[in-house]
């Protein structure tokens, strides 16, 4: 009890208002008052024995414009009294370096300026030609479709790009109708593949389904591998996964097609061709115009993995790609690298995994006006773009390189470089040339037929 001895002396009541360091929780603040500047100037002269004399009015710096708050600034200060004093030649120096630096900085932020200026009036022209496009399109072309989508004027305004209110349409239009698809029909088919869901569910297991999937006789087995796939599809915009708005649309629209075509089935890559229309075109226009894309025979020799027919699209690939690009032609053949490494994929999916979504739907608006063409060209447009890059690298870099494209790449880069690229060979067209391999073709085919047994 009597360890501790009990303080006498009366405490001074602590000042409410003098600061303290703390470093956790609460300490007591200091007993002391804080003293003024002045008195601490005149303990340390009195301590040190030196006068402080204050800079003559004319050498502190007046009407400053730029006072950045770095440690840049300090290049511009006098020394501590007890280090010596710079010299007349640094100082100059150090004057000279602030100079740069604040014009530098001055500089850089008027660059950075015009630039966003440059962005904003780009955007504001780019906004003003889509609304003026829209009127065109919705009072002129559209209401006189068959006579106006072949004119020089419909297509020239057509490469430009379709306004986002009218792409569905025109691209509805333009891909057609040949199967004679009814919205009634896709409610028919839709119901079929609800039914083989539901059987699914409750006979078959995840390792039958798959075996199922890759059986030939049966490809509306592949409606279970549609679930695999949604989740992959645009997975950034987030609105096809599970939950989101488009999920069951685009399952819908993907389960329906599968029985439909039983004998293409549902393929890797049709996921992203489906959800490019439906965020265009309501549920059954979205599904009959995916439907009779798939019916042109670029699609169907893809989907149904006809090799031989692959093969000729390459062929015809491969012609065009040395006519403009030989340099680039030679180097790829040098590494044996052949179209298919890249070409698949972008065909596939109509170049909207390969590309921004934004861009991939201008690429869509050209192919649906130029056909099959437009997708070779675009691949063209797309080497001939970095083919100077393409050039340092070897197989293993170009492969991953093409495989998955540069996030950056713009409208305007892209399709300078895809109007460059000449689709004509020997005064023949993409149509003769592929005409031209498959006759070549057929013919070859009958020489290496057995001879007929007697």
């Amino acid at each position: 009890r009597n360890f501790f001895t009990k303080r006498t002396k009366e405490l001074k009541p602590a000042v409410q208002s003098a600061p303290g360091w703390k470093l956790f929780g609460k300490v007591p603040p200091r007993e002391n008052l804080p003293k003024d500047s002045k008195i601490i100037q005149q303990e340390y002269e009195a301590r040190t024995g030196r006068m402080y004399k204050p800079p003559p009015p004319s050498a502190r710096r007046k009407n400053i414009e730029f006072e950045p708050l770095s440690t840049t600034a300090l290049i511009l200060e006098d020394r501590p009294a007890n280090l010596p004093a710079k010299s007349v030649e640094e100082a100059l120096r150090h004057r000279q370096e602030y100079d740069e630096m604040v014009a530098e900085a001055k500089k850089r932020e008027i660059k950075e300026a015009h630039k966003r200026k440059k962005i904003m009036r780009e955007r504001f022209k780019q906004e003003e030609n889509i609304a003026s496009a829209m009127v065109i399109w919705v009072n002129e072309i559209l209401p006189n479709w068959e006579g106006m989508r072949a004119t020089r004027r419909v297509r020239e305004l057509w490469w430009q790009g379709l306004p986002p209110s009218v792409r569905g349409k025109v691209w509805s239009l333009a891909v057609g109708n040949e199967l004679n698809i009814t919205p009634e029909l896709y409610e028919i088919f839709l119901s079929r593949a609800k039914e083989r869901w539901k059987s699914f569910s409750e006979t078959s297991s995840e390792n039958d389904v798959e075996d199922a999937g890759a059986s030939v006789a049966d490809r509306e087995a592949s409606l279970e591998l549609i679930k695999l796939d949604i989740s992959r599809t645009f997975p950034s915009l987030y609105i096809f996964q599970k939950g989101g708005p488009y999920h069951d649309l685009l399952h819908s629209v993907l389960g329906a097609y599968t029985c439909y075509r039983p004998d293409v089935g549902y393929v890797q890559g049709m996921s992203f061709i489906a959800a490019v229309l439906i965020l265009n075109l309501e549920e059954a226009d979205a599904f009959i115009a995916f439907a009779n894309l798939l019916n042109k025979p670029c699609q169907l020799a893809f989907f149904r993995v006809d090799h031989s027919m692959m093969l000729k699209y390459f062929a015809a690939f491969e012609v065009f790609f040395e006519e403009n690009l030989p340099k680039l032609f030679l180097h790829f053949k040098s590494y044996s690298l052949t179209p298919d490494i890249y070409l698949i994929d972008w065909i596939f999916t109509l170049y909207s995994k390969s590309l921004p979504l934004d861009l991939a739907c201008r690429v869509w608006d050209v192919f649906c006006r130029d056909g099959e063409e437009f997708l070779f060209r675009t691949g063209l447009g797309i080497l001939r773009l970095y083919e100077d890059i393409l050039l340092q690298m070897d197989f293993i870099h170009i492969a991953q390189f093409l495989t998955k494209l540069p996030e950056d790449i713009t409208s305007e880069k892209l399709f300078s470089c895809i109007a460059a690229i000449q689709m004509q060979n020997s005064n023949k067209k993409w149509a003769q040339v592929f005409a031209s391999l498959m006759k070549d073709n057929k013919e070859g085919d009958k020489n290496h037929s057995p001879a007929p047994k007697s």
